[in-house]
């Protein structure tokens, strides 16, 4: 395994806010908890953390008990452990341990992206532990292959942006690998990222690394495991999101009728980020339009 420049490592010293949950698979979560409600639990992508979550954090813990944490390998966690299989079905695992920690039973999954898959890897494997599903763009890259479409967006990520990243990770180039998935996933045609934002990604390279490097980052969730799925469920794209989000969201959604389905205007793959207003308003008025599914003493 490749170690982490020394400017890059997580700090060991959290935010003031946030707790630590010792989970008994020896993982340490970082997390934080507001609001007062039912248990609404954000998730973030592969190149995020619990900050992710900012611009969603005031207006959900108003209607909300939100709980918001960094996935196993994302800033300020300390876990280092090799994990050539990392995946989305062991970042469920985690969840799952951390709904344990934190004594809820049931909880409403809002995720963006690798966290969207999280979700659904944890809703597939124990679906009584979710109360309800709010998921922009799932990057189930097998699902690219369920059409001509998808097969040929997929062809060009995987020239363009994965094989590329994959080889400078390998050889320790983990800040050109970083850039590489950046304007992959987000799409060459927009603007940079602001320093900030991109000081953050760089916190996040092992979370990066361990995906890019793990023998199966992608594995399949059945179609008719999603199709089975009996919680209220909400599937969120960017309307300029990439051809291969676009490709692999249509799959998706084809795989789960019982969805709704939305196209979040002037927004590309980071749909939280990019238009939180419109974001922040459908996951509010999906969650009110079925809170007979939810129950607040969930």
């Amino acid at each position: 395994m490749h170690t982490m420049p020394d400017d890059v490592k997580p700090s060991v010293v959290p935010e003031p806010q946030l707790q630590r949950a010792a989970l008994e698979n020896g993982v340490e979560l970082a997390y934080e908890i507001a609001g007062e409600g039912t248990p609404l639990v954000f998730i973030h992508g592969a190149m995020g953390d619990w900050r992710s979550w900012d611009k969603q954090w005031q207006p959900f813990t108003q209607r909300f008990r939100c709980l918001r944490y960094s996935r196993r390998y994302s800033y300020p966690n300390r876990n280092t452990m090799p994990s050539p299989d990392h995946s989305a079905l062991r970042e469920a695992q985690d969840l799952r341990l951390l709904l344990d920690h934190v004594d809820w039973q049931r909880a409403i999954l809002v995720g963006s992206s690798y966290g969207s898959f999280t979700a659904l890897a944890l809703a597939v494997a124990d679906p009584q532990r979710c109360l309800a599903l709010a998921l922009s763009e799932p990057p189930m890259m097998r699902y690219s292959q369920f059409s001509a479409a998808g097969r040929a967006a997929a062809q060009a990520f995987r020239t363009h942006v994965i094989e590329p990243a994959n080889a400078a990770f390998r050889r320790g180039d983990d800040v050109l690998a970083a850039g590489i998935m950046t304007g992959g996933i987000n799409g060459t045609d927009r603007p940079p990222l602001p320093p900030a934002a991109m000081a953050r990604r760089m916190q996040n390279l092992r979370a990066m690394r361990m995906l890019a490097l793990s023998s199966d980052e992608f594995p399949l969730l059945a179609p008719e495991a999603l199709a089975a799925l009996p919680m209220p469920v909400l599937l969120m794209a960017g309307a300029n999101t990439p051809a291969i989000h676009a490709e692999i969201f249509r799959n998706v959604g084809a795989a789960m009728p019982q969805a709704q389905q939305v196209w979040i205007p002037r927004s590309g793959h980071s749909t939280s980020n990019d238009n939180a207003e419109v974001f922040n308003r459908t996951v509010i008025d999906f969650l009110q339009q079925t809170s007979r599914h939810v129950p607040a003493d969930a």
